[in-house]
């Protein structure tokens, strides 16, 4: 029985040996060392082996099976090799052919329009500022000149952390913090854009996310007409040369005078249609003259310095300008809507 193992493992290697292709390999090492192979089939007589015999058999046919299974996997890793090798010769690449058409990916509408007031407030002299999201009520509020008991403190209309720390609901915490590092010396000319937060009903309109870009000037004699002049200047860029703005006397804690700001409809020219609700105006965003208390309060002499401030909906104009009716349509990630938006260069 010993010699029929060893001319079984001979014949095995010298077909292992012959082999051409993976799969005929395979076939080989299924035949000799499967369930049903010769070797398992010899392996069985050795129940009628006196004990001697069964031990010395065992031994050569664990040997026979160890180097048949090397033989196969040494084999394999050759045929392997070369077949990476015939399919590297078997391929070629034609370097003059047109490469794939890559989709290029588009801005978010909200990312341009913010990409594009940066653009231009650095172009007037301007500088970029940047606060945290998660604020204390003493920058938030207090700094603002919102005390105690305001309503614009209620739980209805701020996400708070604790008593004290809250989800910013505007940026003009950032001019806070600017002010204060200014140390009472200026001029200062920021613009603050970011990420706001307030407890409300999400609808076409309304979003509990939404963003801000809040603009501060700090100088000597600074007034309203400067204030006129610059909003003059934001209007005509982003909805046309032919814009007009117009000011209303408002109300805001941290600035005095206030006014809200109108622009001409862009879509009857001021005449009067459905979208401006037949008075030719639509109300853009909310500005006014720095509150000399809030001046007080971070360090500067309201009698010497004076400033404007103003605060742009960064949802507001993206859908003025491109006419869009439903906010949510900016967080619905769909790329139908999405990729209607290029940069505009």
């Amino acid at each position: 029985m010993e010699n029929e193992l060893l001319q079984i493992k001979d014949e095995a290697l010298e077909k292992i040996e012959a082999c051409t292709s993976l799969k005929e390999l395979n076939d080989i090492r299924v035949l000799y060392l499967g369930k049903k192979g010769p070797i398992q089939e010899a392996m069985k007589s050795m129940k009628n082996m006196d004990p001697d015999q069964r031990k010395t058999f065992g031994q050569t046919s664990n040997k026979v099976k160890q180097e048949l299974s090397k033989a196969v996997e040494d084999k394999k890793e050759v045929l392997e090799h070369q077949a990476i090798i015939d399919k590297i010769n078997s391929e070629t690449i034609d370097l003059s052919l047109p490469s794939y058409k890559l989709d290029q990916g588009t801005m978010h509408p909200l990312s341009i329009i913010v990409s594009q007031l940066e653009e231009l407030f650095l172009g007037m002299g301007y500088q970029i500022a940047e606060g945290p999201e998660v604020e204390s009520d003493y920058f938030n509020f207090e700094l603002m000149n919102l005390p105690k008991g305001h309503p614009a403190r209620d739980m209805q209309d701020t996400f708070y952390i604790d008593e004290n720390t809250l989800m910013r609901t505007h940026t003009s915490p950032v001019q806070a913090h600017t002010l204060l590092a200014a140390k009472g010396k200026g001029p200062i000319k920021v613009i603050c854009p970011g990420k706001t937060y307030r407890r409300d009903d999400d609808d076409a309109t309304h979003s509990h996310q939404f963003m801000q870009c809040e603009g501060l000037v700090i100088d000597k004699n600074i007034t309203l007409a400067d204030l006129k002049g610059t909003l003059e200047v934001f209007a005509r860029k982003f909805f046309g040369e032919k814009r007009e703005i117009r000011l209303r006397p408002s109300y805001f804690p941290f600035t005095e005078p206030s006014v809200e700001v109108d622009i001409s409809c862009h879509h009857c020219g001021g005449k009067g249609c459905a979208m401006c609700k037949g008075t030719g105006w639509i109300e853009i965003l909310g500005a006014g003259m720095v509150n000399p208390k809030v001046l007080d309060m971070c360090g500067f002499d309201s009698k010497e310095y004076q400033g404007f401030a103003f605060g742009i909906g960064i949802e507001r104009v993206a859908m003025l300008k491109y006419g869009i009716d439903n906010i949510r349509d900016f967080y619905n990630d769909d790329l139908r809507f999405l990729n209607q938006f290029q940069r505009e260069e």
